[in-house]
């Protein structure tokens, strides 16, 4: 479960979190993988569902986490594995725990209210901290590296693209002017004294902070590798469920799913097909899943909430 300032998650998602049991289907002796542990709200729901003899592996490339997860989860210890690994190296963390296949895999994107709520891992524009921002504490670059090396034009695109922050260009131009930055708040603070902050319901700061955070995280890269690679982790008949924040990433996903459920992918105009792609997938969700009014009500970061999910199907070989 999670949390973010952007609206892109929320920690309380009753229709959510009872949609994505309800389309995973555990049962007793099946494989499931997050690969988004987070603190494992999802993976003990699944554990549950699944007693006595489901199993499930556990990936976040957040360390913290991890050990907020093994302590949330320690009742079902002799069921689950919990790995530091990215949910693109979901292949060989099966290999290595001698899996082949799995019966369901999620995605519950976003970022947690765990980093968010830890200042000095620099997520947040309302605590001040440096400018970190990365998921693996471990990886080399991070928010400073792009923040006071990046030229104006890759900026104002990241900003643009990852972010859909129509002020790209002029937050852009003030952060080359203001820089070197240290902190999230000295970044904050310029980017609210640059844009015209009319017609905002959310803090000035939010899109730019978010589309920095998917840089440095290379997410929508990352996104489109593991979708492959969970497809090609499924066992037949499995699931995968996919829980978005971010219109980028819904539009990523819904795309993929539509690919994945359709034949040849050769361009219309091509009159014969040379890519024999075969279809994957069967979508289980006519349209993306969202948190209800209530929901809202109570927290309005679940505005943006969406979820889309498939089921692995056979390849029809000639």
């Amino acid at each position: 479960m999670t949390i973010d300032e952007s609206g892109e998650s929320w920690q309380h998602q009753p229709v959510l979190y009872q949609s994505v049991i309800d389309l995973i289907q555990p049962r007793l002796g099946g494989r499931y993988v997050d690969a988004t542990v987070g603190a494992g709200g999802h993976a003990q729901g699944i554990l549950q569902a699944s007693t006595p003899s489901g199993l499930l592996l556990g990936l976040d490339v957040d360390p913290h986490a991890l050990r907020i997860a093994a302590q949330q989860l320690r009742s079902f210890a002799e069921r689950i594995i919990l790995r530091q690994a990215s949910y693109t190296e979901l292949e060989t963390e099966l290999k290595r725990i001698g899996w082949r296949n799995v019966d369901g895999i999620l995605f519950d994107l976003g970022t947690s209210s765990m980093q968010i709520d830890t200042a000095n891992r620099g997520f947040s524009f309302l605590r001040d901290g440096p400018l970190d921002m990365r998921f693996n504490p471990l990886q080399k670059k991070s928010a400073a590296d792009i923040v006071n090396h990046f030229d104006e034009e890759e900026l104002a695109k990241i900003i643009w693209e990852y972010g859909e922050e129509p002020q790209a260009k002029r937050i852009a131009a003030a952060i080359i002017k203001n820089r070197p930055f240290y902190s999230t708040l000295q970044l904050a603070n310029v980017i609210s004294n640059t844009v015209h902050q009319y017609k905002r319901k959310i803090h000035p700061a939010t899109k730019t902070f978010q589309a920095i955070r998917m840089a440095v995280n290379d997410e929508l890269v990352n996104l489109k590798r593991g979708l492959n690679v969970a497809v090609n982790c499924l066992a037949e008949k499995g699931k995968l469920v996919i829980i978005t924040f971010h219109s980028l990433e819904d539009r990523l996903v819904k795309q993929y799913i539509r690919q994945e459920c359709r034949g040849c992918i050769c361009p219309p105009y091509q009159p014969i097909c040379t890519c024999h792609h075969l279809p994957r997938l069967h979508s289980l969700t006519t349209h993306a899943i969202k948190a209800n009014e209530d929901e809202i009500r109570h927290n309005p970061r679940a505005r943006s909430a969406r979820l889309r999910a498939a089921e692995k199907i056979a390849l029809e070989l000639n």
